[in-house]
């Protein structure tokens, strides 16, 4: 299983749709099932992480007040 930390968001999702199409459309043996299901979950919780990071960081920006939008570095708990 590659390491998911390079992919972008939307490089995971494309992976996640693809794990789904294959679960759905194939009669594959158990354990490669089991295999790409787990794929899809950790793809899932990846895509789930880097939307709530884009979340924090949107409501960061809206709460700075009036002027003009400032970055305040959002750091995520490990």
């Amino acid at each position: 299983m590659e390491d998911m930390a390079d992919l972008t968001f939307e490089q995971a999702f494309q992976q996640l749709e693809h794990v789904v199409q294959q679960l759905e459309s194939e009669e594959l043996p158990l354990e490669q099932s089991v295999a790409l299901f787990e794929r899809g979950m950790a793809l899932a919780q990846f895509c789930e992480k880097k939307l709530d990071e884009a979340e924090q960081k949107v409501q960061q920006l809206a709460q700075v007040g009036s002027g003009a939008p400032t970055m305040i570095p959002f750091h995520a708990e490990e």
